[in-house]
């Protein structure tokens, strides 16, 4: 690493001319410039500059090391730049996980917005039920229902929605009880118990059964119910966009809230690509929900 520096203070001295000019120019002083360059032509074996006292020439010697010097300063003030310009202009890629229901409905919708705006930014959309290891699967940003348990993950709670328990009309006109058919999403398992409350008194009900037919997204359970295999929970959110026939079993009553929280791994200084997504996410969660 002090090799590279070394180089650093020797091309620089050759660009201002002197080694006063170079200690200003790098807010050093004189003698520690003097000492980087010594060292630097005591580890090589070479003399770099020809010095008197009103003029310094580069050496044959020199004047071939300082254009690698320069290349690998100016390899560096591009690395430099193009990280900075992340800061500016959201760019490259990024990878976002959600549920299958929210990334139909919601996240979706948010990043066809975002992409038209910064043409350089390269997302890549990745929909699961399953909750991805963030650094194992690389994931920039997740979008999940509940909180990590894991604390050095960086979460945040940015909505929320309820889950309704629904079937298409006619089920409902011939009855909706314990023993109906229930679709569930695999995460529930195999024994359900939905504990709702009265939308004006307050006042609870359970209602518990056993799934016969399980799916592991909303999408597909919506589609079973929508066909009128049997009964079960769907995500608000997508109930406002589906265009099938099904409704409400218990309109008079609702389920609790489901929170939304966004999970990142980064620390203390998140990339813009992660802060503009998780932006346009979060202005359409409140738009939709």
């Amino acid at each position: 690493m002090n090799q590279l520096r070394y180089m650093s203070v020797f091309a620089r001295i050759v660009e201002e001319g002197s080694i006063t000019a170079a200690a200003d120019s790098l807010q050093l002083s004189k003698s520690v410039v003097s000492q980087h360059l010594k060292t630097l032509e005591d580890e090589l074996g070479i003399s770099l500059l020809k010095r008197t006292t009103r003029r310094q020439t580069l050496t044959s010697a020199g004047d071939s090391f300082y254009q690698q010097c320069k290349a690998l300063n100016d390899i560096a003030q591009i690395a430099w730049q193009q990280a900075k310009d992340t800061l500016e202009t959201p760019q490259g890629a990024i990878r976002i996980t959600a549920p299958d229901a929210l990334m139909s409905t919601l996240i979706a919708p948010a990043i066809s917005k975002i992409i038209k705006k910064y043409p350089l930014l390269e997302p890549e959309l990745i929909s699961s039920d399953q909750h991805l290891d963030l650094a194992a699967d690389n994931i920039d940003l997740a979008i999940r229902v509940g909180p990590s348990a894991i604390s050095s993950i960086k979460q945040r709670r940015i909505g929320y929605f309820r889950d309704v328990l629904c079937a298409t009309p006619d089920l409902i006109v011939k009855g909706i009880d314990q023993q109906s058919t229930y679709i569930a999403n695999t995460w529930q398992g195999e024994q359900i118990c939905h504990t709702f409350t009265h939308k004006d008194t307050g006042l609870p009900f359970t209602f518990s059964t056993q799934a016969r037919c399980k799916a592991n997204s909303s999408n597909t359970c919506l589609a079973l119910i929508s066909e009128g295999a049997g009964v079960g929970v769907i995500p608000d959110f997508l109930l406002k966009q589906t265009k099938t026939s099904v409704d409400e079993v218990f309109p008079s009553f609702q389920l609790m809230e489901n929170s939304v929280y966004a999970l990142h791994p980064y620390k203390s200084i998140i990339p813009r690509n992660v802060t503009e997504c998780l932006a346009a996410i979060e202005e359409q969660l409140s738009a939709e929900m």
